[in-house]
Formats: structure tokens, sequence, C-alpha cells
């Protein structure tokens, strides 16, 4: 059967403060660990009224404070907006307190707006170094070779798996450059998709890290029992992702009957192309759709974004999946 990972983007429902929507990912991630589901990840943005993991590595260790076993990761941390050292010494920390569980997905977008990127003292430049970046933060996570005259404590030693994100070309030649696995986030920028994991598999080197190529895909997946009700539970997403192009972020927003009284012609045309890699319906629907999309990827591992304002809802989404045991 296919891997089903979920990107749990921590949504701030509308009514709602930090303190509900990381309550909800607590019990989203206790459901998906009893379903079966391979891993969480959580993002990192800042300055998004509607999402409650800026401070990432803290939410991943509270998430795996509340699991026994499903692997807890980023997906990912914005290299560029830190130092490696510290990235090491926070995941070497994590890695320690829950061996065998953490995952270290890496990025090279501020992840926010201009304004919040010099509030975050980071130099605009920064991510033009991210290949160097990434390559001294391996070398935080190695054995201590008596080499190094600064070590990440605790990291060093602690191997904890890392991954190259991306949603252009770059990352794709960097993971495959490094021997490392790559994720792609189709679930909002699917334009690359298929050149990216195509230049990804036939540059990849192995390495001392994956010794073949290895792929995960972002998709938007929400099931429901029929498709009329899968659609409605869309509309969230389909008014956030408009609320974006508008500059006009909040809360996540409830759904709506009427989505095409919301968004003008143009705002469907970009909104849907954004939200193009989309699963939405009843079970049938969805094995159909994942089908599709496993089929034109081949990918090894499909990261699931379910964003729906109802966190009941959400958890009967990932149920139905789950049953679905669809094969790769």
């Amino acid at each position: 059967m296919v891997q089903l990972s979920i990107l749990d983007l921590v949504f701030i429902n509308e009514g709602d403060g930090p303190s509900i929507a990381l309550a909800n990912s607590v019990r989203v991630a206790k459901e998906a660990e009893a379903l079966g589901y391979h891993r969480i990840w959580v993002a990192e943005h800042h300055n998004f009224p509607s999402i409650a993991s800026a401070a990432t590595s803290v939410v991943i260790g509270h998430l795996a404070a509340h699991t026994k076993s499903i692997r807890i990761g980023a997906g990912g941390i914005m290299l560029p907006n830190h130092s490696p050292l510290v990235i090491a010494e926070q995941f070497g920390t994590l890695e320690s307190l829950y061996p065998g569980r953490i995952d270290l997905g890496l990025g090279r977008a501020p992840g926010t707006d201009q304004l919040t990127l010099r509030a975050l003292r980071r130099d605009p430049m920064s991510s033009q170094h991210f290949p160097e970046d990434v390559k001294e933060l391996l070398t935080y996570f190695e054995e201590d070779h008596n080499q190094l005259q600064v070590r990440a404590i605790p990291g060093m030693g602690t191997h904890v798996p890392v991954w190259i994100l991306g949603s252009s070309l770059f990352g794709a030649q960097l993971a495959a450059m490094l021997g490392l696995p790559y994720a792609f986030a189709s679930h909002f920028a699917p334009g690359a998709l298929m050149e990216a994991i195509s230049i990804y598999r036939k540059q990849f080197r192995p390495s001392k890290y994956l010794d073949k190529p290895y792929v995960m895909v972002g998709v938007n997946v929400i099931a429901a029992e029929t498709d009329i009700e899968a659609k409605f539970l869309f509309t969230s997403s389909q008014q956030s992702f408009t609320r974006i192009l508008r500059n006009s972020r909040g809360t996540f927003p409830p759904p709506i009957e009427d989505i095409d009284a919301y968004w003008t012609e143009q705002e469907k045309g970009i909104a849907s192309q954004m939200l193009s890699y989309s699963v939405v319906g009843s079970a049938d629907t969805v094995k159909a759709g994942i089908t599709k999309v496993l089929e034109e990827t081949k990918a090894d591992e499909l990261m699931t974004v379910t964003s729906v304002y109802d966190t009941d809802a959400k958890i009967r989404s990932l149920k139905i999946l789950a049953n679905l045991k669809i094969q790769t």
C-alpha cells in the first residue's frame, strides 16, 4: 500500500485562538497514529493569522509528547531564517527526547512576507547560501570525528533524517546532488511537479543517507460520505486561497454553500490552479483521484493535506482515506 502521511497546517479557525488550534492538532495526531498514518509534519509560517505553527520545533515536541509511535517532523523549517547550528540543536534535542520519530524537512523560502522577513532579522540574500547551510546542518548530525570545533549538543550523532522540500526545480537538483529524500509542495504550487521529480530521479546520487530516490508528493484530500459534502468542506480552502490573492488574510473560514458567489472568475482560475492537486469527494471519488496521482507521479509517499474547518470532519476524512488501503 502507498505510504500515507499528513501535513497539518494547525489552522486557527474563525472564533478560535492558537490554544484551540494546537489542541485540535493533538486530536488529529492521536487519531492519525491509531489509523496507521506514517508521519505528521507541521510547517514554519510567520505572520499568518490562520496558522499556529510558527514555533515549529515547539509544536513538533508537543505533538510527539502526546503520541507514541508516529513520526513527527517539519515540513518544513525555512532554513535561511535560522542558523544551521540552532536547528541542529533543536532537532537533536527532539530526537533525543523522542528517538527514531523525528524528521527535518528543509525549505529555502522565508515562509512569510517581506516585512515579516525583516522582523525575523533575516538577510534577504541568505537563501542563496541554502545548499551550503544544508551541508553544514548535515555535519552537525554526524558522529564526532574530533575535527569539529563547533558541535551541536544535543544533535551530534543523532542522524536526524533530513529532507529537501521544494516547489521548483532548485530543490529537486539539490536533493538529487546530496542524495536526500525530496518532497514537492504540489498541494499549493503544482506547476513544476512533474519536471522536478523527473530531474530528481534522473540526477539522484546514492548517498549514505539514501540508496535510491524517494519522492513525497503533497496533495489536498477531503473525503466525506458524498461528493457534495466533501465539496462543501473544500470551500474553506478555496476561500483561504482567495484571501491570499486579495491580500486579506484572516483566520481559517467556515465552509459556505456557494463558492462561486464568493470569488471572481479570475480569482477562481488562479486559486483553482494552485489547488489543482486536490482530491475531494466520497470514498470512491477519492480512491480514483489518489490512484490517478500515483499513476502520474509514481510517488513513494503521499503527504495529504486535509484543510477543513471542523476537526470531526477532518478526522472522518482521515478515516475514510486510511480505510481505502490504496495500492501503489
